[in-house]
This record gives C-alpha cells, sequence and structure tokens, in this order.
C-alpha cells in the first residue's frame, strides 16, 4: 500500500514537471511578447535652443526653470518708470551665487543645503547714482527661512558690512525684519564713496532682501522702506 502511494506521489510529480516543461518548450517557439513600458520614454519637453535675438534665458536653458518660479517672480516689485532695469524675473542658484557671494561655489552649496526651493530678483539703477536690488527667495519651508534670515542678521553688524546693530523695520515685528544703515561710506582712492542701506524681512518660508547702494556716499532711509513696504504688499 505504502509503495503504491509512493509511485502515485512521484507519477503526480512527474507530470507537473513535464507540464512545465512543455510549457517552456512552447513558450520558447513563440515571439516574445513586449511589456508595456514602465515610463515615457520621450518626455514632452522644450529643447535648448541656440542664443539668437528672438531667445530668452528660458528658452536657452531649457528643463532648468519651475511655474513656481515664475509665480514667485510675479510678486516682485515694478521696476520704476525712469529707472534702468538691470535685472527683473526668475535667477538661477548658480546665478544668484555668483553676485551674492564674495565665494560663489560656497554661496551655491550654503544655497543647496539650505534647501533654496526659488529666487526671483529685481535690479535698477536711477541716475547713474542709485542702485537698488531687491531679492525674493523660497525655502523647503520656515526653519530654513529662519536660518538664511539670522545668519544675514549675524554677519551685518561686523565693520566688513554696516558696521552698527542695525534697527526694526516699522511695522515688522523685530524677530521678522531688520535694517542697517552703513555706518560710514566705503572709500578708495579714484573711485566714488559708496554706501548702503539693507533691509531683511521674513512672511512664512520667504526671505526679502532690499538693498539701495549710492555711489556719492547720500542714503536716504525713507526710499528703502518705501520699497520694503510696498514689496511686503506684493506678497
Amino acid at each position: 500500500m505504502g509503495r503504491t502511494t509512493l509511485l502515485i506521489a512521484g507519477a503526480a510529480v512527474l507530470g507537473v514537471l513535464a507540464g512545465t516543461i512543455t510549457g517552456y518548450a512552447v513558450q520558447y517557439h513563440r515571439e516574445p511578447t513586449p511589456l508595456q513600458p514602465l515610463a515615457q520614454q520621450e518626455m514632452a519637453a522644450a529643447k535648448p535652443q541656440a542664443m539668437t535675438d528672438a531667445t530668452t534665458r528660458h528658452s536657452i536653458n531649457a528643463n532648468r526653470w519651475h511655474k513656481a518660479d515664475e509665480e514667485l517672480a510675479k510678486k516682485l516689485v515694478d521696476v520704476p518708470g525712469g529707472a534702468k532695469s538691470n535685472f527683473s524675473g526668475v535667477a538661477s542658484l548658480d546665478m544668484f551665487a555668483a553676485t551674492y557671494y564674495e565665494d560663489a561655489s560656497e554661496g551655491l552649496g550654503s544655497l543647496i543645503t539650505s534647501q533654496v526651493q526659488g529666487i526671483a530678483t529685481a535690479a535698477w539703477s536711477e541716475s547713474d547714482r542709485n542702485f537698488v536690488e531687491i531679492n525674493l527667495l523660497q525655502f523647503h519651508d520656515r526653519n530654513e527661512a529662519e536660518d538664511f534670515q539670522l545668519g544675514i542678521e549675524h554677519y551685518m553688524p561686523t565693520k566688513e558690512y554696516a558696521g552698527n546693530a542695525g534697527k526694526e523695520v516699522p511695522g515688522v515685528p523685530e524677530e521678522f525684519g531688520h535694517l542697517w544703515v552703513d555706518s560710514k561710506a566705503q572709500e578708495k582712492a579714484g573711485y566714488h564713496p559708496i554706501r548702503g542701506v539693507r533691509a531683511v524681512i521674513r512672511r512664512g518660508d520667504i526671505v526679502v532682501t532690499v538693498e539701495c547702494t549710492n555711489n556719492r556716499g547720500e542714503i536716504d532711509e525713507s526710499v528703502l522702506l518705501d520699497l520694503a513696504k510696498r514689496q511686503m504688499e506684493r506678497l
């Protein structure tokens, strides 16, 4: 009885194996069935273009821009009528680092570490004496924005920058903004004296920097305050 059971069991196993082998043999002679693609092989995206009179920064540097960047740029204050616009719009991290930091590579690394999600910049000049720059930096969350703000507040009082502790921005809580007027103009033989005033204000995950520089050593703090107020209203 036991031997008969084993023979039946063995025959069943051989039957399963034979069926499996037959299946593989049949499949071997068939054309392979193509699998469904896991993802699109070609993404619908703009192709980079060579620079011409008709191209823009966006068409030259395709796929480096996001719709959210454009939304941030729309919140910039308008360049005043009569002023010479030097730039207004989305700024890439490397572009911003190259103009904002003394060490561009170190600055770029800092921006990446700080999880900056987007930057918008407006810069213009008036009468070849007054130069204005406004930056909107949007971070991943409020903590990174606060860290960036506090970093500026840490170095601005040093003599290499404003040289004083600064003061509050009218209408802005102390922990959310600060204003510095350079204690003295930067003077160098053969050059006009340069003096600036800067405000740094945080709102949510966005840090606003407003800077006015005069190459005759003359500063009107009220101009900066008006710009800062209008920029915050846009946000």
